[in-house]
């Protein structure tokens, strides 16, 4: 069959025909015909044998469309000549019957006769073909003319342009040219080693070059249509959760086996925050939840080590935020794999090199330190452009200095889990460490009045848990002196992990139970009165689950305190802070009668602490903030309040408006947000919660604040780094810097020096030095909720 193309191209179909000796000698003139034809147009054609008697016959020839009439008058005569060899086809075969009867000398002439005629006829069509071949060739030759000259119109506007708001598209052309082939998703675009493909690529894919005049902009720029936004509904029924989260690891199973343990308090506290909300809106939100540490990539090293007593403080977090996040009602998926990870951002093939093939579908991932770097891995440009969605769990915090990577590299402050120079707000830690950082947290399970009072009759005096799971923890250098101390006045237990015998660090008077499950730990700790730590893990949740169930939390001071510049486990941290005890948040938002710190080398004040929490009674206790309904108000804040993604909005240093938004205290220690200045909308927390202090020397913003009862607020930064600031607290200021520093906006004594902050990203409440007098952003907290102020739900 012969076809003419919308686009104008000929196409004989494959043909199928039985090769008898007259129909041959037919064929063959019409075969060399059409290939006489295929020739003149400049086309192709090819014939192959298949089997023992169909023969295939394919051609193609390439036209303009200006020639498509004349090609389709071509393709009538070819199928004319077709038709008409069928009807020999019909008379041959009609004359079988006289051959069969031995009439060959009648035939062979009739035969002759036909085949005379049947000659004439195809030299007639032979003729108009060769005539039609001609006209196409000319068109062809001036079709050609005119593609000759476009294409080389294209190859002009194929140049990198040199345009002042595209500087860098020469480079990466000059790039693309050298590398095209280095990555298989440069392909997957459409790059094919030509300029036009270079500059479409860097235009339309990336961002380096300006679009190119000739393209179908308005195709290649088209973005889907925001959906239109809906409202959050609280869930009560996580069975649907538990299948999110998948299965096959040890480290899934005991979070899911969490989840369904917790399931009732989820449900209660949803239902509690939600009469607490009212009408209030919440947007629903599509949330990524990728689990980084648990990918086969990153090692999974804790899946194996959930059954022998290995850390699941990771994992209790994580299993907490995913029911937190379900629970308030936001579209949730979960990864824990890379092959999951990049089907879900729409990773195109190939090493990373390029943005994904579609609009990140989620507004917020949740992630870790892990799962960050395999997202800057294969995201390529897409991940700076999408950076500001996530959110990264971490469980000692990155303060400023170490986030920064220029300065954290010009400083000293760089190590292998910092420089990402995201926002610091981003990091959200287990405990609120530093608040430069989110406070993240996690649950403990909360008893009602009836279990509480049944804690309070059935405990034990003289009963005491030690903290640590693992046997390591037990070879703490003169544990056997305190431990002894301990023996002579309560009966010691232990939760240690051992395959086949006793763990050769504990002690024989030490009743060891093994590795409990998380039901049998807590009735453990619900019989006992003391649970005590050996100074390792750090800040982990037991602590929390101990005084939730009525015991007396005892642990060790640290002198000097632990840091990175002295301590193995901390060295490499992006954190400078001092850990002063073994779970400062215990020590600090705590204390006594539930925490008790003190120095275990010092056996008389060991041992008096020992007696005098033999004679206390305490109640079991419960931080609001590490309940199911502190930590769903708490995330649902962050969900809905903060935005990383937006423009910055306070103006450079120094440049203010006229009329301050500050005002001098009465007593004149601190400034305070004056009532008739206004905010901006959106700004989240309430700038009105603002108070300023001028610290001490070497006094650090957190602990400025926390010396007035208030928490120090890095988003309030901008509005004091200006030197009407100083002015309203009387500081004078004989001159103004701005630099990169992460302890300004600061003054110096020696010299009556102001300086401001150059680097948005360098606000940070950690840091000192006894050179400054830090100017410090303080502002008060919710009760039990010392992540949001008291206007900030």
């Amino acid at each position: 069959m012969i076809t003419v193309n919308p686009d104008g191209k000929i196409m004989v179909r494959r043909c199928l025909v039985t090769l008898r000796p007259f129909r041959l000698f037919v064929l063959g003139i019409g075969f060399f015909t059409l290939c006489f034809l295929m020739t003149s147009l400049g086309g192709q054609f090819s014939a192959r044998r298949l089997g023992d008697s169909p023969f295939t016959i394919r051609t193609e020839v390439m036209g303009g469309p200006e020639s498509r009439g004349v090609l389709r008058k071509m393709s009538d005569l070819l199928e004319l000549m077709g038709k008409r060899m069928d009807t020999l086809a019909r008379l041959e075969n009609s004359s079988e019957p006289r051959r069969a009867a031995g009439d060959s000398a009648h035939f062979a002439a009739d035969r002759l006769a036909l085949g005379a005629g049947l000659m004439e006829r195809i030299q007639a069509i032979a003729q108009n073909v060769s005539d039609i071949a001609v006209k196409v060739d000319q068109i062809l030759r001036h079709s050609l003319l005119l593609h000759s000259k476009v294409s080389e119109s294209r190859r002009d506007q194929c140049e990198a342009p040199s345009d002042p708001k595209f500087p860098d598209c020469s480079a990466k052309v000059e790039w693309m040219r050298a590398r095209w082939t280095s990555d298989p998703c440069y392909a997957f675009f459409g790059v094919d080693g030509t300029e036009c493909s270079f500059l479409i690529y860097l235009s339309e894919v990336e961002w380096f070059c300006p679009p190119l005049p000739w393209r179908n902009q308005t195709a290649a720029r088209a973005a889907p249509k925001p959906l239109p936004k809906v409202q959050a509904v609280f869930r009560s029924n996580l069975s649907h959760l538990l299948e999110l989260m998948g299965s096959g690891k040890e480290s899934l199973i005991f979070m899911k086996k969490r989840t369904k343990r917790l399931s009732a308090q989820w449900a209660l506290a949803a239902q509690r925050l939600a009469q607490k909300l009212g009408d209030t809106r919440r947007d629903h939100k599509q949330i990524l939840v990728h689990i980084g540490f648990l990918t086969e990539e990153s090692g999974d090293v804790f899946s194996p080590r959930v059954l022998k007593g290995g850390p699941l403080g990771e994992m209790v977090q994580w299993a907490d935020i995913l029911a937190a996040l379900y629970v308030l009602g936001h579209g949730l998926r979960v990864t824990v794999s890379l092959k999951e990870l990049q089907s879900n951002l729409g990773v195109p093939p190939g090493r990373g090199s390029c943005p994904l093939t579609m609009p990140l579908p989620f507004d917020l991932i949740y992630t870790d330190y892990h799962g960050l770097q395999q997202m800057k891995q294969h995201m390529g440009l897409s991940f700076k452009k999408y950076r500001c969605r996530i959110r990264v769990i971490d469980t000692f915090g990155t303060e400023p200095a170490y986030n920064h990577e220029e300065y954290a590299t010009l400083h000293g402050y760089r190590t292998n889990w910092g420089y990402w120079n995201l926002n610091p707000k981003q990091f959200m830690t287990m405990f609120p460490h530093t608040p430069d950082n989110s406070f993240m947290g996690f649950v403990s399970e909360e008893l009602n009045e009836t279990e509480k009072q049944l804690i309070k009759g059935g405990k034990a005096s003289n009963m005491a848990v030690v903290y640590g799971k693992e046997a390591s923890i037990w070879k703490l250098q003169g544990k056997e002196k305190f431990l002894g101390i301990l023996s002579k006045y309560m009966e010691v237990h232990g939760t240690v992990y051992y395959e086949s015998q006793r763990p050769p660090e504990v002690p024989a008077f030490v009743k060891n139970h093994g590795l409990l499950p998380q039901p049998e730990f807590q009735q453990l700790l619900r019989k006992a009165k003391l649970f005590i730590g050996f100074g390792f893990p750090y800040e982990g949740p037991a602590p929390l689950e101990a005084i939730a169930n009525g015991c007396v939390f005892l642990q060790s001071r640290f002198s000097p305190p632990h840091s990175s510049l002295n301590h193995e486990f901390f060295r490499g941290k992006p954190t400078s802070r001092e850990v002063f005890s073994q779970h400062p948040y215990a020590e600090n938002f705590i204390g006594k009668p539930h925490v008790w710190t003190v120095d275990y080398n010092n056996s008389e004040e060991f041992e008096a602490a020992i007696k005098a929490i033999m004679r206390t009674q305490v109640d079991p206790y419960l931080p609001y903030e590490y309940t199911c309904e502190g930590m769903l108000e708490r995330i649902h804040a962050y969900i809905q309040h903060q935005e990383f993604c937006a423009a910055p909005g306070p103006a450079p240093p120094g440049a203010h408006a006229p009329q301050s938004p500050f005002v001098l205290a009465p007593n004149a220690t601190h400034l305070e947000w004056a009532r008739n200045a206004s905010v901006a909308p959106g700004a989240w927390p309430l700038a009105h919660s603002l108070r300023a202090w001028l610290a001490a020397p070497g006094r650090a913003c957190t602990d400025a604040c926390l010396d007035h009862g208030l928490v120090c607020e890095p988003a309030f930064f901008p509005f004091l780094n200006g030197r009407d600031a100083f002015l309203k607290l009387q500081v004078p200021c004989d001159s103004t810097e701005s630099e990169m520093n992460h302890l300004y906006p600061a003054f110096a004594q020696p010299g009556q020096e102001c300086y401001l902050q150059k680097e948005p990203l360098l606000f940070s409440c950690a840091g000192s030095s006894t050179k400054y007098h830090r100017l410090c952003p303080c502002r008060d907290f919710r009760k039990g909720q010392v992540a949001l102020c008291q206007g900030c739900l």
